[in-house]
């Protein structure tokens, strides 16, 4: 292998790396918990794809927990709906991150869900747990694919451009 070929080889890896790291951790600055809800929301109706979301609202309750209020439309719904997340207290004392980040003092989990007012029973927010996490993990996935092959096609068109910079 020349020299350039190593050196090409090299930053097309480290290109890809830095691809697959910034698909993976790229992303809104919503809090996980908002955005937990929003995933788990879109398990529970017929087209995820449409939803819309027309109102965000957090209701930090200090020992009592935390409310995640979320208002959303579909396609082809008349009405607005509702999803509300409800998650537990989850931190010893106050630290500095729970002082400078509230929320962080919140399990990332909820322990219970409605939509429309309806609670989901235990089984049904399990599932749409699992769902959810499913439906992010192939999100990060595929985020991560799209990076590596821009990576190996700027590599292609460096090595056929003979510029070797």
């Amino acid at each position: 292998m020349t020299k350039r070929t190593t050196v090409l080889l090299r930053a097309g890896i480290a290109l890809a790396t830095t691809s697959f790291l910034v698909a993976s951790c790229s992303g809104s600055r919503e809090d996980v918990r908002v955005s937990f809800c929003k995933s788990l929301a879109a398990t529970q109706v017929a087209s995820p794809s449409s939803l819309r979301w027309t109102g965000v609202e957090t209701r930090a309750r200090g020992h009592s927990g935390l409310t995640v209020v979320l208002g959303f439309e579909s396609d082809g719904e008349s009405r607005p709906r509702q999803a509300s997340c409800h998650y537990r207290y989850n931190a010893v004392d106050d630290t500095a991150l729970t002082l400078s980040d509230p929320l962080s003092a919140y399990s990332t989990s909820p322990e219970t869900m409605t939509i429309d007012g309806e609670t989901l029973s235990r089984p049904a927010l399990a599932r749409a747990v699992k769902q959810a996490m499913i439906s992010q993990g192939k999100a990060i996935i595929d985020r991560a694919q799209q990076g590596i092959e821009d990576a190996a096609a700027m590599a292609r068109d460096r090595l056929g451009s003979g510029d070797g910079k």
